[in-house]
């Protein structure tokens, strides 16, 4: 079951094949998939989605990302993929994410999420929906 709260969000997920190479393993750029979906989770518990923000005129983009893999997962893990929001600017915000099995680190990140306007696909200030949201976190 996931957890919403203010320190931050944990998603449950179980490796697939999809997931992984020939060998069962873990590919990884799928770490990343895995760190969206706990991102996209986070928002939807908090109360809203990626389709609302696009619907009032606001698109989240990765801006920057350091990324550290430290051991493999492997077909049918059960993960854990944590996302916690350590700062907040005017048009930025900063997400510390680990993939976790168990007690072991996997996978961790830091990744940095710009605000930009739709339509000029430029930088904007956080809409009033999502201010709220980041002074909560």
């Amino acid at each position: 079951m996931s957890s919403c709260t203010r320190e931050g969000y944990r998603l449950p997920l179980r490796v697939y094949m999809e997931d992984t190479d020939a060998g069962g393993i873990v590919y990884y750029v799928n770490y990343l998939k895995f760190m969206e979906r706990a991102r996209s989770e986070w928002l939807r518990q908090l109360g809203l989605n990626q389709q609302t923000l696009l619907d009032e005129g606001t698109q989240l983009v990765v801006y920057r990302l350091a990324c550290h893999y430290a051991k493999p997962a492997y077909l049918d893990d059960a993960l854990e993929i944590s996302a916690h929001v350590t700062n907040v600017g005017r048009c930025r915000m900063t997400f510390e994410q680990q993939v976790w099995r168990n007690e072991e680190l996997l996978c961790s990140a830091t990744v940095e999420i710009a605000c930009l306007s739709t339509e000029r696909l430029r930088p904007k200030a956080w809409p009033a929906s999502l201010k709220v949201l980041t002074q909560a976190s």
